[in-house]
């Protein structure tokens, strides 16, 4: 089971996909059987649906309340494999109809226990109600703690989204608004955004990538303190933070650019406005992985809080935040719900804002949320409706919907629209068509090889040669610019198809092609790098990349990019990184490149979903390369992941 609140910043994420898990082989060695099981446990753990620890949780639990009765026995381990695959919890109208192999059907020959009949026997049993190991709501069954969590999440968030704000000066306000937020067809959501966040204690701002999030959040941050200075108080105190160091880095660096382009009078205000990673600002405790040091009775003194990349926020992780940040702060949530969620248990971000109306291939809402969503668009209290291109959230008053996207072309983005809609025949289209924005090489990426790749190999060896020569000339400034011209995001790490099989291809390609000759130590010019754990000594986070560069004198040095300046450190120094010629697509989030190749698996790849898709391609700014088989894009295309939550009925 996944800690409650593990920093999903030292861990490779892991995705929930709409198929189940294969079906274990029958081999009495393998370690996912628990041989000791029994009746249906062991049916459920050889049929590939239970693992061996959801099954040994379930009989420590037996043990210890002296229950043997299999269907309760069956939900306990089902309820321990919830959190594991990122659910929060199993509902036993639907679970077997969600949990049988890759096509989506129940294992022919497991016998499902009637929902009803289910119900009634955990009602009854010594395992469930409060104060115990299983909590039953309805016909969702939770571990105890993930249902503490997720009602007090939803309580938290309609607390603060009804919670009065203090005086404004509502002329003032109204004016700037519009002179911040010009009517220009974008400004007017942008406008209804930052009204919403100055005049309530909760705003969440979604949108996809370059739909001006952070654009919104600079100048919210100048109206806060504007509206300070009129009402006579002191300035706020903000707080910038986001799951991942390298997230966090680029929110504050977007939010001083844009300060700086405004050139508004705020003497200081871009040196106070610093960002964290969550976990940073909420205190690590030594003596606990899932504690921190601010919370309900030790609460941050901030008096607002913005939070980029809400989509990667675990419940855990959400309700630790919710409990530390003063119910008289304000809260505001930025993201992108359509993209990879948490590597932990929830979902809630799209919990919050929706899913999109009109999606096809989207999970049965009863599956995930308990029930089907709204239909409509989402309103926005002192504003105008926002998008209505997703169903109405239940917080709607505290959720704009941003729409107009500044970062890539029209092609790319059709084609992203197309993807989070699965319209698999549509994004075919879109990627045959052959648009200066679209290359796609239809090819399964564990064949993908000669001539195929030739006009790839070619632009990735150009890409990388530049970086190589401005590294061996010791331009920091270049060489750093340059890791963002092109990158190959997979969906796996390991593997052919994943990212050190193309970091070796790559590699390989260089060498044909004589750049990064000239090793030492396993370093060389032009080397990219890519942090894998958090290290506040050096102030070097999980997801951070730099490069490799030499001086004059012949001595090789790591340099990274921290916003306020280029830092140099001994490659010596640097416990944890890895070459990132290629990257996952769940290292990529938060980050974006001229050019993107996305390394599709193969259709059966269990972690190949809508999402994962999105999210890749979504990382461009000028162009994508889609490598992958017609039926793999169909799949990405068409298999959305599914989470199973009751945050979004509660909210309601």
């Amino acid at each position: 089971m996944t800690g409650a609140t593990g920093d999903p910043a030292t861990a490779e994420a892991t995705t929930i996909t709409a198929p189940a898990p294969a079906p274990a082989p029958a081999d009495p060695d393998d370690g996912r059987l628990a041989r000791r099981a029994g009746g249906l446990l062991r049916a459920f753990n050889e049929a590939g649906i239970l693992d061996a620890a959801d099954v040994h949780v379930a009989g420590r639990l037996a043990a210890l309340a002296q229950v043997d009765d299999p269907p309760v026995l069956l939900a306990a381990a089902l309820a321990a494999r919830a959190p594991r695959l990122g659910h929060v919890c199993v509902d036993l109208a639907t679970i077997a109809s969600t949990a049988g192999p890759d096509d989506g059907e129940p294992a022919p020959d497991l016998d499902w226990p009637e929902p009803s009949v289910w119900r009634t026997a955990l009602r009854a049993s010594p395992l469930v109600g409060d104060g115990r190991p299983l909590r039953l709501d309805g016909s969702r069954c939770y571990l105890d703690r993930l249902h503490a969590e997720e009602c007090r999440v939803a309580t938290a968030l309609l607390q603060r989204a009804a919670s009065p704000v203090g005086p404004l000066d509502d002329d003032q306000l109204d004016r700037r608004l519009l002179q911040l937020f010009p009517d220009d067809g974008a400004g007017d959501l942008q406008r209804a955004a930052a009204a919403v966040a100055v005049r309530g204690r909760l705003a969440v701002i979604a949108g996809g990538p370059g739909t001006g999030k952070t654009t919104t959040v600079a100048r919210l941050l100048a109206l806060l303190e504007e509206q300070a200075v009129a009402v006579g108080a002191r300035p706020p105190l903000v707080a910038l933070a986001a799951p991942t160091g390298k997230a966090a880095a680029r929110l504050q660096e977007a939010v001083r650019g844009e300060l700086a382009r405004l050139d508004l009078p705020l003497p200081g205000a871009a040196t106070r406005w610093t960002a964290s990673t969550i976990h940073r600002l909420l205190g690590t405790r030594p003596d606990s992985s899932t504690r921190f040091r601010h919370d309900a009775a030790h609460p941050l003194v901030h008096d607002v809080v913005v939070v980029d990349e809400a989509s990667m926020l675990s419940l855990s992780l959400m309700d630790r935040l919710l409990a530390a940040v003063r119910p008289d702060a304000r809260l505001v949530l930025l993201g992108d719900p359509e993209q990879l969620a948490s590597v932990e248990a929830g979902v809630v971000l799209g919990d919050l804002v929706g899913p999109p109306a009109g999606a096809s291939g989207t999970a049965d809402p009863s599956a995930t949320a308990g029930g089907p969503a709204t239909a409509g668009a989402p309103g926005v209290a002192g504003g105008p409706a926002a998008a209505g291109d997703r169903q109405a959230p239940t917080l709607a008053g505290s959720v704009v919907v941003l729409q107009r996207i500044h970062r890539f072309g029209a092609v790319i983005a059709e084609l992203a629209t197309a993807v989070r809609r699965g319209d698999g025949p549509r994004a075919l289209d879109l990627l045959g068509a052959g648009d200066g924005e679209l290359t796609w090489i239809p090819v399964a990426a564990t064949e993908a090889a000669g001539e195929a790749l030739a006009p790839l190999q070619a632009e990735a060896v150009g890409a990388w040669r530049a970086v190589a020569e401005h590294s061996a000339d010791g331009d920091a400034g270049a060489a750093l610019a340059g890791l963002g011209a092109f990158r190959v995001l997979c969906a796996h790490r390991l593997g052919p198809a994943g990212a050190s099989g193309w970091n070796d291809r790559l590699e390989r390609w260089l060498a044909e092609a004589g750049v990064g000759q000239d090793r030492r130590g396993g370093w060389w010019c032009g080397q990219p790098l890519l942090v894998t754990v958090n290290d506040y000594d050096l102030r070097l986070f999980n997801g951070d990349t730099g490069v490799v560069i030499g001086d004059a004198a012949g001595r090789l040095s790591a340099v990274f990019d921290r916003g306020d300046g280029i830092a140099r450190l001994s490659p010596s120094r640097l416990a944890h990184v890895e070459t990132c010629y290629a990257m996952t697509v769940h290292k990529s989030q938060g980050s974006q490149f001229d050019t993107v190749a996305v390394v599709l698996p193969d259709p059966g790849s269990r972690i190949l979903t809508r999402e994962l898709f999105y999210t890749g391609l979504t990382r461009a700014k000028q162009r994508v390369v889609v490598v992958g088989s017609p039926d793999s894009v169909v799949a990405a295309v068409e298999r959305p992941i599914a989470r199973a939550s009751g945050l979004r009925d509660r909210l309601s």
